[in-house]
């Protein structure tokens, strides 16, 4: 049954109430003086909320978890992972509460989940805090995916705490409402599988099911198809990452989502010159999840799924890996069409030419190009602004180029009209995203107000704001980000 909380809210708690085993009832810890700093009133609108009534004082109150009306169930949910490729049996939100769902809209159940609103029995030693930096860059971060058209998990709201939590130095906290499809994750399966009880797995896979992809239901062999089903829309999603220049940084299995959204921003970062190799986060020492590893990545966190789902599959455990290997062996074949079809859609063809596409990204490596700056000059190639600038050595990309051209329909302008629908002109710059933060830390957010402006219309470019669309100076060095726990 769902809850009416004043006249902010309808929360409904079905996650808590037909999966008791993954999850611990919890409270927030109280915040002193919350304070919104930016809250998300198009998302709002979208969810049936009234913004007004959301910054209010009760409203922002509920969005940290404080002042939570009667009947308002928050959990923490419980998932395992492996985390870098190491097994780690609990983890769960540590720092995270789900407070309930909401029905939108459109009639779809979307989860309202909150981070950094304190310790949680699965705080594995942290403070169950978050500092204001990180909580607004999975805001800008989620905002900047939406616009791109990619699934995602978004930001309702962020909001000051008024306190100071300790990391290297003493930093503003901050709580993130976070609104996402679910936070079913591989990981959450893996910890039903290893609960010593087969009745979870099978609940907790009629549930995503129900919630994500009912039509597997009707399926013959309705759990097999339901992996086949989450295959398919993680290798979509990881091909719309490669197509943008998207690293995640840290794709444990406990961050990859059933549904098929990105969730978990955080020492995420987009490409400049393009570099299969690139490694933004910190503690990614042996480049793990680089740019270019992220859809074998994929491939093997959905291994780990399949091994789950073994006992629903098939009682007899060898067709069982028979069929779950068939399974997770058809998403190269799934990535590669996604992101042929996206690669050719970026470079006006009708039709893929992998070879044209691999000497393309062979020559942009080779000769560091900035990977958006370049596919948005394509366009302006076609009418009549070479391209050709941005190469140190431009008489290869004019070789290249006469290929492409030979394989473009004839309406050029309408090609180049078309390439710029897919191809932004902004993207959360990695230096642009670090002022706005730092400005933000120090008490002034319209640096951040003005990013998020910017981002939420990549496509199309706005006299003013040139600057957005630069790669980083030399000056900037080595760009690195940290997970922000």
């Amino acid at each position: 049954m769902s809850v009416v909380v004043g006249s902010l809210l309808e929360l409904d708690h079905s996650y808590a109430r037909e999966l008791p085993g993954l999850s611990v009832p919890w409270t927030a810890a109280l915040v002193p003086a919350p304070a919104l700093l930016m809250q998300n009133e198009e998302l709002a609108t979208e969810l049936g909320a009234d913004p007004e009534a959301l910054r209010e004082p009760d409203g922002v109150a509920l969005l940290v978890g404080n002042a939570v009306p009667d009947g308002v169930r928050p959990v923490a949910q419980a998932y395992a992972g492996h985390q870098f490729g190491g097994y780690v049996p609990r983890l769960g939100d540590g720092r995270a509460l789900l407070l309930g769902e909401l029905i939108d809209g459109r009639g779809r159940r979307r989860d309202l989940h909150l981070k950094g609103s304190g310790r949680t029995p699965f705080a594995r030693g942290g403070d169950g805090k978050a500092a204001v930096g990180p909580m607004l860059r999975e805001y800008v971060i989620g905002e900047a995916m939406h616009a791109l058209g990619i699934p995602t998990s978004r930001a309702l709201a962020v909001v000051a705490t008024g306190e100071q939590v300790a990391r290297e130095t003493m930093l503003p906290g901050a709580v993130l409402a976070r609104v996402a499809a679910s936070h079913l994750r591989i990981g959450t399966f893996q910890y039903a599988a290893n609960s010593g009880d087969p009745a979870l797995v099978r609940t907790l896979a009629d549930y995503a099911i129900a919630r994500h992809h009912p039509d597997a239901a009707e399926a013959q062999n309705p759990y097999l198809e339901f992996y086949q089903r989450v295959i398919d829309v993680q290798a979509s999603l990881v091909a719309r990452w490669m197509l943008i220049g998207f690293v995640h940084g840290v794709m444990n299995t406990d961050n990859m989502t059933i549904s098929g959204e990105s969730i978990d921003y955080g020492p995420c970062a987009f490409m400049d010159h393009f570099d299969p190799a690139t490694v933004f986060s910190s503690i990614d020492h042996g480049g793990r999840y680089a740019y270019g590893n992220q859809p074998g990545i994929a491939q093997w966190n959905l291994a780990q799924l399949g091994e789950t789902l073994l006992p629903l599959i098939d009682e007899n455990t060898d067709a069982a890996v028979e069929a779950a290997a068939d399974a997770v062996s058809s998403f190269a074949e799934l990535y590669e069409h996604y992101w042929t079809t996206g690669m050719a859609t970026k470079l006006g063809l009708d039709t893929p030419d992998r070879l044209l596409i691999q000497d393309l990204l062979a020559l942009l490596h080779t000769q560091r190009v900035d990977f958006t700056q370049f596919f948005r000059a394509l366009s302006s190639h076609l009418r009549g602004h070479p391209a050709r600038s941005l190469f140190t050595e431009p008489e290869a990309f004019d070789a290249w180029v006469a290929r492409w051209q030979a394989l473009l329909p004839r309406d050029r302008d309408a090609v180049a009209a078309a390439m710029n629908q897919v191809n932004p002109v902004y993207v959360p710059r990695n230096h642009r995203v670090e002022e706005a933060l730092t400005a933000a830390t120090n008490g002034d957010i319209a640096p951040f107000r003005r990013l998020v402006d910017v981002i939420s219309h990549p496509f199309t470019q706005r006299p003013g704001l040139e600057d957005y669309a630069q790669p980083a100076p030399t000056s900037c060095g080595p760009y690195v980000t940290y997970c922000g726990t």
